[in-house]
């Protein structure tokens, strides 16, 4: 990067130059051996006047062009630190929803471990229901308080004679017992024993 001294050198040299064309293009005074190569004073010193109004006009332009991009970097800094906290905020919000994630994944699986618990359980129930029912017999027709106070003596006397087959030892219940409530009305069906 040039230091401040060779930029002034190298510009005094440049403005030399500038200033030795342009006064010999606002001439236009053709050589020859009578003319000099370096013209009078007073003309070097308009041109060279000129030429550092132009040179200042020019550099105060780049001036204010510096200027503008200064504010445009500093604007441009200033959004990319607001970005950098925008996105500070969403890693720490990615992070909270991984963690729940991860909470709402260990209870889902403790849920399907209780599903099939349940489930398992649920087939036990009904195994153990078909099998305290495989030993119940259902008869039917058997017309209200025919059977008197004991519908057990009662079953176990009639059943011999309605199959035609003698049991010995003679049938044993474990439970006997009419379904539903009792009808009042004779003319309603019988209850099922």
């Amino acid at each position: 990067m040039p230091d401040g001294r060779t930029t002034s050198k190298h510009l005094g040299k440049l403005s030399r130059q500038l200033l030795f064309s342009e006064a010999l293009r606002h001439q236009r005074v053709p050589l020859t051996e009578e003319h000099s190569l370096i013209p009078p004073s007073s003309m070097v010193e308009s041109t060279q006047s000129a030429t550092m109004d132009r040179i200042l006009q020019e550099i105060s332009a780049i001036g204010r062009k510096l200027e503008g991009m200064d504010s445009a970097m500093a604007s441009l800094t200033a959004e990319t630190k607001s970005m950098r906290l925008d996105i500070a905020g969403f890693q720490t919000q990615v992070t909270e929803l991984g963690q729940r994630v991860t909470t709402v994944e260990t209870r889902i699986a403790s849920w399907v471990d209780r599903d099939q618990e349940l489930l398992y359980l649920r087939s036990k129930l009904i195994d153990l229901e078909d099998r305290s029912r495989r030993d119940n017999v259902r008869f039917l027709g058997f017309p209200e308080n025919i059977e008197g106070v004991d519908i057990h003596s009662y079953l176990q006397k009639t059943m011999p004679k309605l199959t035609g087959i003698i049991f010995y030892p003679p049938l044993e219940f474990e439970r006997v017992h009419r379904l539903g409530p009792k009808q009042q009305d004779d003319a309603n069906r019988p209850r099922p024993s």
